[in-house]
C-alpha cells in the first residue's frame, strides 16, 4: 500500500498541502486499495478540489511518492485525546478594550418568598417539599440559609422527581445519588454550624453529561461512549462543589452536543412531550423546566443553550467566550465552546455565574474581568438597542414553487410533499409568533426604555461558520477515520457523522481565511456596541445567534409568553424531528445581547424585563 507520509510531502513540495487536493486524492487511493497513485486519480481529485495541476506536476508527484517524510499518519499515531486544545487560541478581545477589574461583593435581591413558603420552619409546620420544586435559586437559598428547609430533604425531593419523570422526559443519563446525599448531609451540618458558603449552598443541580465527574461515567450522549470514564472533576464541577451545591444527576445531551437525540432516546419538552426538548443542552433545560433540579449547567457552541431554553421555557445565560473555564468539558469547537447556567430566573443565572466564572490556570482562553452582580443596578441608565429590521421583518408569503421535473418515484413525491409541509409550518409559526415580539417592544416602552435602532453587520456568516465544522471534525477525527461514527444514534444529513466527513474536505487555507473574516466581524460588532450597552433581539432573528457565537458576545434567553390554543401545530408528532416545535401551550422567548464581559449589566436589564412580565413563573403541568 501507499505511504501517506511520502505522498503528503510530495503535495507540499508543489504547493498543494494547504488545499483540498491532498485529502481528496488520498481518499481515492485508500478507497480503491491502490498500490500507487495514478494520473486518473490526480485528475479526479483536481476537479473536486478546483485545483489546476499541469501534467509535468503529475509526473513529479508520481515519481516522488516514495520519498521519505513525516506526514499525517505520524500525527495520527499520537492518539491525541479530546482534552488537548490546539496551539492556536481564540480571543474575542480587541486592542484597546477595557473591562471592570475592581471586585465588589455581589448584591442580591431582597428576600421575597411566596406566601405558601413564609411559614416554613415554624413550630409544628412540616414543609411540603414538593411545593418547592419550581422555586428559584434565590428563594431556595433563603429557605436553606434560614434553616426552614434542609438540603437533604431538597435533594431527596429532586431525586424523587428525576426518577418519577425521567421515563417520560428521558433527561437523565446517570443519577449521582450517593454523591448527592453525602454532599447534602455535609451542607446541612455546615449550615447548622454557622458555616454558610453562599447562595448555592445545599442546592441540588444537574450537569450536562459532557462535564467530567470523578467516579461517574461521562458519555457525551453518544453511542460508543456509553461507558467512558474520565478520572477528574471538571473545573465547573469543582467550583460548584466549593460553593456547597449538590450534584444530583448527569443530564442528557444530543450525541456529541448536537440536538436532543442521544443513545438512550429523545429528551422531551415538558410542555409538549411529543416534541424533543431541543439541544444540545437537552437534559439541563428539560429537567430545569420540569422542576427536577434547582438549576443546571449547559454548554453552547452555536445555540445549545439558547435553543433548549426557548423550547422548554427556561432562562439561559450564554456567557462571554473566555469567562467560564471549560477544563474537563468535552471539546467540540475550541474557538466557540462556552459553558453557562440554565435556570428559572435571571438572578439565578447571575448567582450561578458568580460561582463558576474566572481563570482556573488551565483553560488558556479565560480572562479575569470582575463580575459584580447588583440586583439593584439602575438599569434605566443603560443604552438599549434593538434589531429594528428583525422585529419588523414579516415572514415571506407562500411562494409559487419553482417548476421541477416530475418525481420519478412515489417515495420522491412523498418527500417533496413533506418538505413543503415543513416549510409551511415554519412560516405559519413565524407569522403567529410575531405578536410576541411586538408585545415585548410594547412592554419595554411601558417600562420607559428608549429603544435605539441598530443593525448587525453584513458578512458571509455561513461561510465563516466552516471554522466550527472543521474544528469539530478535528476534535472527533478518530471517530470518522475508524468508522465508529456509525455508532451514533442519529444519522441524518445534518447530524455529526455527515458533517465530520464533509469537513475533511475543508482546505487549511480556507479555514484561515474564515478566521480572518471572523476578525472583521469582531471589529464590526465592537462598533455596534459603541452606541449601546444591551441589544434586544428576537431569539429566532436572522443572524444574531451565529454572529454573537462567532464574536463571543454574551446573551440571555428568557421566556416571553405561552402560545395560545389557536397556535398552528406542526404536521408531525415525531419527537426526533428537530423542527417539531411550537403549537398550543408552548413557550416563546426573547433574547438580550451584551458587550463582552458585561454580564452584570446585561443580566440586570434582563431581570427588569422578567420582573415586569412574570412569564418565568409559568410552569408545565406534568402528569404521570
Amino acid at each position: 500500500m501507499l505511504d501517506r507520509r511520502n505522498f503528503m510531502k510530495t503535495c507540499s513540495g508543489i504547493g498543494l498541502a494547504g488545499t483540498l487536493f491532498p485529502g481528496v486524492l488520498w481518499a481515492q487511493a485508500e478507497a480503491q486499495g491502490a498500490k500507487k497513485i495514478t494520473k486518473e486519480m490526480i485528475d479526479n481529485a483536481a476537479v473536486i478540489a478546483d485545483v489546476p495541476i499541469a501534467d509535468e506536476y503529475k509526473e513529479m508527484m508520481l515519481e516522488n511518492l516514495n520519498d521519505q517524510a513525516k506526514g499525517y499518519e505520524e500525527i495520527y499515531k499520537l492518539k491525541i485525546p479530546n482534552s488537548v486544545d490546539p496551539a492556536l487560541v481564540f480571543d474575542p478581545v480587541l486592542p484597546g478594550m477595557k473591562f471592570e477589574t475592581a471586585r465588589r461583593p455581589i448584591r442580591i435581591s431582597a428576600p421575597r418568598l411566596p406566601k405558601e413558603f413564609e411559614d416554613l420552619g415554624k413550630a409544628g409546620m412540616r414543609p411540603n417539599y414538593e411545593a418547592l420544586a419550581f422555586a428559584s435559586v434565590r428563594e431556595l437559598a433563603e429557605l436553606v440559609e434560614t434553616k426552614k428547609v434542609s438540603s437533604v430533604a431538597l435533594t431527596e425531593m429532586y431525586l424523587g422527581r428525576l426518577k418519577k419523570f425521567d421515563p417520560m422526559l428521558k433527561f437523565v443519563i446517570t443519577l449521582t445519588e450517593e454523591r448527592a446525599l453525602a454532599q447534602a448531609k455535609k451542607a446541612d451540618a455546615e449550615i447548622a454550624a454557622g458555616k454558610y458558603r453562599g447562595q448555592l449552598h445545599g442546592l441540588p443541580w444537574g450537569a450536562k453529561d459532557l462535564l467530567a465527574v470523578k467516579g461517574y461515567r461521562t458519555t457525551w450522549g453518544a453511542g460508543g461512549f456509553e461507558n467512558q470514564i474520565i478520572d477528574e472533576d471538571a473545573t465547573v464541577v469543582k467550583r460548584l462543589d466549593e460553593a456547597g451545591a449538590v450534584l444530583v444527576a448527569k443530564l442528557t445531551l444530543g450525541a456529541l452536543a448536537l440536538g436532543d437525540v442521544w443513545f438512550g432516546g429523545v429528551t422531551r419538552n415538558p410542555w409538549n412531550t411529543n416534541q424533543g426538548s431541543s439541544g444540545s443542552s437537552a437534559g439541563p433545560a428539560s429537567a430545569t423546566a420540569a422542576g427536577c433540579v434547582a438549576f443546571s449547567i449547559g454548554s453552547e457552541t452555536l445555540g445549545s443553550i439558547a435553543s433548549p431554553s426557548t423550547r422548554c421555557g427556561c432562562t439561559g445565560l450564554r456567557p462571554t467566550f473566555g469567562l467560564v473555564p471549560r477544563t474537563g468539558a468535552m471539546a467540540l469547537s475550541w474557538s466557540m465552546d462556552k459553558l453557562g447556567p440554565i435556570c428559572r430566573s435571571v438572578e439565578d443565572c447571575a448567582l450561578v455565574l458568580d460561582a463558576i466564572q474566572g481563570p482556573d490556570g488551565r483553560d488558556r482562553t479565560v480572562h479575569d474581568p470582575a463580575f459584580n452582580w447588583d440586583a439593584n443596578l439602575d438599569w434605566k441608565k443603560l443604552r438599549v438597542g434593538y434589531l429594528k429590521a428583525d422585529f419588523e421583518r414579516k415572514p415571506e408569503p407562500p411562494q409559487e414553487a419553482p417548476k421541477e421535473e416530475p418525481a420519478k418515484t412515489p417515495e420522491e413525491q412523498k418527500k417533496r410533499e413533506e418538505q413543503e409541509k415543513r416549510r409551511e409550518a415554519a412560516r405559519a409559526r413565524a407569522v403567529y409568533d410575531r405578536k410576541y415580539n411586538d408585545a415585548a417592544l410594547a412592554k419595554l416602552g411601558e417600562m420607559g426604555v428608549d429603544l435605539i435602532p441598530v443593525e448587525l453587520p453584513k458578512f458571509p456568516y455561513d461561510a465563516i461558520r466552516v471554522m466550527l465544522e472543521a474544528e469539530s471534525a478535528a476534535a472527533f477525527d478518530d471517530l470518522t477515520r475508524s468508522g465508529r461514527d456509525k455508532l451514533l444514534t442519529s444519522q441524518k444529513d445534518y447530524d455529526w457523522p455527515n458533517t465530520f466527513r464533509s469537513a475533511r474536505f475543508v482546505p487549511a487555507v480556507e479555514y484561515i481565511q474564515a478566521a480572518r473574516a471572523r476578525k472583521l466581524v469582531m471589529e464590526a460588532m465592537a462598533k455596534v456596541f459603541e452606541g449601546v450597552d444591551v441589544i434586544v433581539a428576537p431569539t429566532n432573528g436572522s443572524q444574531q445567534l451565529v454572529i454573537t457565537n462567532l464574536t463571543g458576545h454574551p446573551s440571555v434567553i428568557l421566556p416571553n409568553g405561552l402560545r395560545g390554543e389557536d397556535a398552528p401545530k406542526y404536521p408531525s408528532n415525531d419527537p426526533s424531528d428537530f423542527q417539531n416545535a411550537g403549537g398550543p401551550g408552548t413557550p416563546t422567548s426573547l433574547t438580550f445581547l451584551g458587550k463582552l464581559y458585561s454580564e452584570a449589566k446585561l443580566l440586570a436589564f434582563a431581570r427588569a424585563y422578567q420582573e415586569a412580565t412574570g412569564f418565568h413563573l409559568l410552569h408545565p403541568k406534568l402528569e404521570i
